[in-house]
């Protein structure tokens, strides 16, 4: 009896002892590197759902050569992120969780540009459905934005982010 009685006061030393698990809203969406002056631990910003739900909120509906109708994005605009990070060069490498990549010029980043969604008509995006995260340009809004270039730009799955030049 004792020897149980040990082995689960053990058992309970190591279970207290174990970090809390990290809830869905804690778990990093998007790591930034490169070149940024704020936020970053160690010259790297990792953003949870929950810190890209506490900065300001921009949505609009809009068209895509890849949905069907007129679905309304929510997320942050991209002129909000850089700014909130510090972003200090030319381009922005983005890359996808299947390591596709894309450079999109820091200059895209304008009130009005594209958005970093991580929501589509109020739902959160799942990888199956382009999430968690997709830049998206209000196509609609800009004949500019209907380009193949801007197409190429508009990532999915995104999840990694590097400031350069």
């Amino acid at each position: 009896m004792m020897k149980l009685l040990r082995l689960i006061v053990a058992a309970l030393v190591i279970i207290s002892a174990s970090p809390a698990p990290v809830s869905a809203a804690d778990e990093p969406m998007l790591t930034i590197s490169g070149n940024v002056s704020k936020m970053a631990t160690g010259g790297v910003v990792s953003l949870s759902r929950a810190d890209f739900e506490a900065m300001p909120k921009t949505s609009f509906a809009t068209t895509t050569i890849w949905t069907e109708g007129k679905p309304n994005f929510t997320g942050v605009a991209l002129v909000d992120l850089m700014d909130a990070i510090g972003a200090k060069g030319s381009k922005l490498r983005m890359t996808a969780l299947n390591d596709y990549s894309v450079e999109v010029p820091l200059s895209d980043a304008i009130v009005g540009g594209p958005i970093v969604a991580y929501q589509i008509d109020g739902m959160p995006m799942s990888v199956r459905d382009k999430g968690p995260l997709w830049l998206v340009y209000p196509y609609d809004n800009n004949a500019d934005y209907r380009t193949e270039t801007i197409y190429s730009r508009s990532i999915w799955q995104l999840d990694r982010l590097e400031v350069i030049e």
